[in-house]
């Protein structure tokens, strides 16, 4: 019984030794591949960063917009596109339109404001 255990602890050496040098090889072989791999990753979280600013951009305007008891915020719909918001809804004037307008404009990382979509009442 003990021999048949013996052939497998030394065969199981070997094996772990062989694969142990040749990972060795393999591995400096493919270290060069990482680098573009790496590269792409950055890429994917600079544009993941860019929504994420968009996102976050989106939310600091709408709560901007719905703290103010002078807006009606509920009626403002809130888009951003590469920093740039747009605006659309119904608002109840000219002047609440324009406060929508300059409390978006004040919100960093808002590049420019469309409030073409965002109609008044009158």
């Amino acid at each position: 019984m003990k021999q048949p255990i013996n052939k497998f602890v030394i065969a199981a050496a070997a094996a772990t030794t062989l694969s142990l040098s040749l990972a060795g090889s393999a591995f400096a072989a493919s270290e060069s591949a990482v680098q573009p791999t790496m590269l792409a990753a950055n890429t994917s979280m600079d544009q993941a960063e860019e929504v994420v600013t968009d996102t976050w951009i989106t939310s600091k305007v709408k709560s901007t917009l719905l703290a103010d008891d002078t807006l009606s915020g509920l009626d403002i719909k809130v888009e951003t596109n590469k920093g740039v918001v747009s605006l659309t809804g119904v608002v109840a004037n000219d002047s609440e339109r324009d406060l929508a307008v300059a409390k978006t404009k004040e919100i960093k990382g808002v590049t420019d404001v469309s409030a073409d979509g965002l109609k008044t009442a009158d």
